[in-house]
């Protein structure tokens, strides 16, 4: 088998909960984000970009979360506390950003699915580089209040947020869907 199929038969989401410093450094995001966007792009449009999230800057986010929710009628301690940490549970969070819009040859939903492709690529490249990761979208994807607080430009969406840094543990395998459910041979008739 070669490197690169283990290396996809290894990759796992770890919790954000469970990534600690150290997270990557300017060079290695850089070459991170640089593999994440290299994915299917029909018509090269790049209907996506990126929002960097951490140290202070990702603290504020959390404490204009925790506004949002606060304003909302929301009492609870712990769950305020919870919207704090939502970018400072790993040492580095990226969204990445839909900017699909339409197009005269290339549909939204093809424009969307890169943007899901770039998700996927920066989970591998975080593994190959030897830290780990975990795409979550959260109710702040979602809300439009909180969105354009989180950097979103009318017309965008959250494709979600990547969250990155040092495994705490090693991760455990999760039970796989069993692909003879999966797996059809299309035949005429």
């Amino acid at each position: 088998m070669s490197d690169m199929l283990e290396l996809l038969q290894t990759r796992r989401s770890v919790a954000a909960l469970n990534l600690v410093e150290p997270g990557p450094n300017e060079d290695t995001l850089r070459t991170l984000l640089t593999i994440a966007a290299r994915v299917p792009d029909h018509g090269k449009l790049a209907p996506w970009r990126f929002i960097i999230f951490r140290g202070d800057g990702a603290a504020k986010a959390g404490e204009k979360l925790a506004e949002i929710a606060a304003a909302r009628g929301e009492t609870d301690v712990e769950k305020l506390a919870q919207e704090r940490t939502r970018m400072t549970r790993a040492p580095l969070v990226v969204a990445v950003v839909s900017c699909a819009a339409p197009h005269p040859k290339i549909p939204v939903w093809e424009q969307e699915l890169s943007a899901g492709a770039v998700c996927m690529n920066l989970l591998v490249a975080t593994h190959a580089s030897g830290f780990a990761g975990q795409w979550v979208t959260e109710w702040y994807c979602f809300d439009d209040e909180a969105s354009a607080l989180l950097g979103l430009k009318p017309g965008e969406r959250f494709a979600g947020f990547v969250h990155i840094g040092t495994p705490t543990e090693v991760p455990s395998d999760r039970k796989r869907p069993d692909l003879d459910d999966l797996v059809t041979v299309w035949a005429e008739g």
